[in-house]
């Protein structure tokens, strides 16, 4: 492919397990998780067994077997063949259309935050956020992996791990001081109570929290050793994500009501609260700045990972020559403007839904569930992989051979198809509006997600097969 040959290998272990924190440890998602007060630790360990362990082993495995550019593609390709391998991939893309949206929406609370909070409520506001840094942060794309790469590093340590270290720092002094806190803090209250299906619905938003392990390897062939750096690297951003999301979302337990936690602002909310107990009211707005930063760098991360992987599939004939096009930093300059501009569209929305936390969550699930329907190909093409290519060298293999992989990517697979489900179930915590509006939302866009990419497979041409041929802009 044009923009692998001859490219040097920029990212180390440090920057791509950077890379990888920024696609997943969004706080963002601690005021969700905090609806569970002390509950949370259950809720963590359930999808760090059930999720998260068994996609981070197999993402290891596979992305050291199959370590060139094209990630998830590459993988199911492998294991199910050319049609399967696009539809993967589209859809690992795919859900970023109503995600992108949502993270965005959480910088524009944030900044509404530190200019008055009083616009925050404004739809025009958060829709006037969303499109200005969603092409500000396509044209950085432009400039190339390396730039957006370091752009995303700095980032996540600015943005998303010094403000998880402070909350969490902050929540701990709650806590050894005299302060009360607005969660049981029982070894009863660490083992939630079933109060109906409905209560547990937000789990769902938790898987696609820890989800985007595998979003890394599109940028295979840019990494330094990758067969012994990818393992490393996902390592350090597993526990890096596990730490702050548990300890975060618990700071922020302690300090708001359980029924005025906001999904929004929530993370905000719980700042204001420590700074102004602690007099520390001047850090708040550069708190907010920093926060965005962290959002930013997180978006960005996404905007280019899965791009390169669907760009990928050129090679193969999977794309039009128009989306075949890179510029000379070796970018798919033409993917990224269809991206901006389907992102663009899907940002109406906010216009239409009645509140931004019912918006914020719908699109969340829709988000998942696509998500999540292509874990499910990749753990199916785990297994498969271990009887079709055996010989095919992995610097890491999970152990006990076919026993091992069968358990560990049928748990990934049963999980993730339960979430799946889940998420038609509207959750009790906010309200959504009628049962029929709720489902039928869901069911259309994820029937529409998932028909695009077998309708594009059924209709390509020959022409569209240009492997040598991609021209530059």
């Amino acid at each position: 492919m044009a923009f692998a040959n001859g490219q040097r290998r920029v990212l180390s272990v440090f920057v791509l397990a950077m890379l990888n924190v920024s696609i997943m440890a969004s706080l963002r998602n601690l005021p969700l998780v905090a609806e569970y007060g002390l509950g949370m630790i259950s809720y963590f360990v359930i999808v760090a067994l059930l999720f998260l362990v068994p996609s981070a082993l197999v993402s290891a495995e596979l992305a050291t077997g199959w370590s060139r550019e094209g990630g998830v593609y590459i993988w199911v390709r492998e294991a199910l063949g050319d049609r399967w391998g696009f539809f993967a991939i589209w859809m690992q893309w795919v859900h970023n259309v109503s995600w992108f949206p949502v993270i965005l929406s959480f910088c524009a609370a944030t900044l509404a935050f530190i200019i008055d909070p009083k616009i925050a409520p404004s739809k025009e506001f958060v829709l006037a956020v969303i499109l200005v840094g969603f092409w500000g942060m396509t044209l950085l794309n432009y400039l190339g992996i390396k730039t957006s790469s370091l752009f995303s590093t700095i980032g996540v340590i600015l943005g998303t791990i010094a403000p998880g270290l402070l909350i969490i720092g902050l929540g701990l002094t709650w806590l050894f001081s005299t302060h009360p806190s607005e969660t049981p803090l029982t070894v009863d209250a660490m083992f939630p109570k079933f109060e109906g299906i409905g209560s547990w619905v937000f789990l769902g938003g938790l898987f696609l929290a820890f989800a985007g392990l595998e979003v890394s390897s599109a940028h295979a062939a840019n990494v330094k050793n990758p067969q012994k750096n990818f393992p490393r690297s996902i390592l350090i951003a597993a526990i890096i994500t596990f730490v702050i999301f548990m300890l975060g979302s618990l700071a922020i337990a302690i300090v708001i009501p359980k029924e005025k936690i906001s999904l929004v602002a929530g993370l905000m909310d719980a700042f204001h609260i420590f700074f102004n107990a602690y007099n520390l009211e001047w850090i708040l707005p550069i708190m907010g700045v920093l926060l965005i930063i962290g959002a930013i760098a997180e978006t960005n991360a996404w905007i280019a990972g899965p791009v390169k992987g669907l760009y990928a599939t050129s090679i193969h004939g999977n794309l039009p020559p128009y989306f075949q096009k890179v510029n000379k930093h070796g970018t798919p300059v033409n993917l990224l403007l269809f991206q901006a501009i389907i992102v663009t569209a899907a940002s109406l929305v906010f216009l239409y839904m009645p509140s931004l936390s019912s918006s914020y969550w719908i699109l969340s699930a829709l988000s998942a569930q696509s998500y999540l329907v292509m874990y499910v190909l990749m753990f199916i093409s785990a297994i498969r992989l271990r009887y079709v290519k055996p010989h095919v060298p992995r610097a890491y293999t999970i152990p006990y051979r076919h026993k091992g992989i069968w358990l560990v990517a049928s748990v990934g697979m049963i999980t993730s198809i339960a979430a799946i489900l889940l998420s038609f179930i509207p959750p009790t915590q906010i309200a959504t509006g009628s049962l029929l509006f709720y489902d039928s939302f869901l069911i259309i866009g994820l029937l529409i997600m998932c028909g695009i990419p077998l309708i594009i497979y059924q209709c390509k041409k020959p022409h569209w097969f240009l492997p040598n041929k991609i021209t530059k802009t």
